[in-house]
């Protein structure tokens, strides 16, 4: 086996004591800020949400057994404060708390977007830090109930007290995320690769092939039943195995027929001209452009994000797929992964 690039840092390499004596606020108690919460609250750590006074979540929150209080006072009375509300409220939200923020204080992220883009800047006394699992927030929680954990990043982008690595580090193994390891970055790196990982493979990249795959199937007047089945239905048994094993356990999995067709046709579809394309779509989040473009769209009612968005729910991928989707309701989620070798093979 070929060793890391970087440190992978587990349960030993962290010290509680950081952030055993102190409270944490938990602004949030979406996908993340649950999993937080409630895994920081059965490590032992005191715990606050910080949630509006209107929030649909406070019921869920304090039938959890948590403490809520508005994300002013919660911020007020913590030693370390968790922002994990969507990044495009969290300048609203920090406008609300930063007068709580005392010296030696701890403002915690768990994307540099904000904080990189400068859409927050936070007080010079402060230490500023990062700690974000690898996962959404439902598996966060359900690894860390099974005794198990979720890999994480790390990063300190503002270290005031000369602690806020440690503490991070501490956070992290509260959570459970180094019981399966954690990796050191920066604010920068983290920001700058999930935001073109989002765009140019995982979500844009993604959609975007499949969409064309499936318009060149229907347009070539075959039913779109086979198009949705070929090009999107599968993509989930392809991921499953490249998750697993990487790309070489996909390929071992699959026929030799759709791996030789793959290896010859794959850089005919994403070619150079992509790459380019990719080249350029990492240059406008290095730069800020994308940034800036998403602002302002928020700024803006979201205008084209709603177009966007109608345009994405109503194409025809999305209406032959719905009716299709219930064939396989049957299938759990274990079942599936057990027949995605044998239907990759077909």
């Amino acid at each position: 086996m070929t060793d890391l690039n970087t440190t992978v840092y587990y349960d030993d390499d962290a010290d509680r004591s950081y952030i055993d004596d102190k409270t944490v606020a938990v602004l949030g108690y979406g996908s993340q800020g649950h999993a937080h919460s409630q895994n920081l609250a059965d490590s032992g750590v005191d715990v606050i949400v910080g949630l509006r006074e209107d929030s649909s979540s406070r019921a869920a929150a304090e039938a959890d057994g948590l403490r809520v209080e508005t994300p002013a006072d919660a911020a007020a009375e913590a030693d370390i404060v968790s922002v994990l509300v969507p990044d495009t409220v969290q300048p609203a939200v920090f406008e609300e708390i930063k007068d709580g923020l005392d010296a030696g204080d701890t403002l915690q992220f768990a994307h540099g977007f904000n904080i990189h883009y400068n859409q927050i800047r936070p007080p010079e006394d402060v230490d500023v830090t990062m700690v974000a699992p690898k996962s959404p927030g439902h598996l966060v929680r359900r690894n860390y109930e099974a005794g198990q954990g979720t890999p994480g990043l790390v990063a300190v982008y503002q270290d005031e007290t000369g602690e806020a690595r440690d503490e991070a580090f501490a956070y992290a193994h509260a959570i459970g995320c180094t019981r399966a390891g954690v990796i050191e970055t920066t604010f920068r790196e983290e920001t700058e690769t999930d935001l073109f990982g989002e765009q140019a493979v995982l979500c844009g990249g993604m959609t975007a092939l499949v969409r064309e795959g499936f318009e060149t199937l229907v347009d070539a007047g075959y039913s779109p039943e086979m198009a949705y089945f070929e090009c999107l239905n599968e993509l989930k048994l392809i991921v499953d195995l490249m998750y697993e094993g990487g790309l070489s356990n996909m390929w071992d999995s699959v026929s030799d027929t759709a791996e030789y067709g793959g290896l010859t046709r794959g850089d005919r579809i994403i070619d150079e001209h992509a790459r380019e394309q990719m080249e350029e779509v990492l240059e406008e989040v290095q730069d800020g452009t994308f940034a800036r473009e998403w602002i302002a769209e928020n700024q803006a009612g979201r205008p084209s994000y709603t177009q966007l968005k109608h345009a994405e729910e109503t194409h025809e991928v999305e209406e032959v797929g719905a009716p299709l989707r219930d064939l396989f309701s049957w299938a759990d989620e274990g079942d599936e992964a057990e027949a995605a070798e044998a239907a990759a093979d077909d």
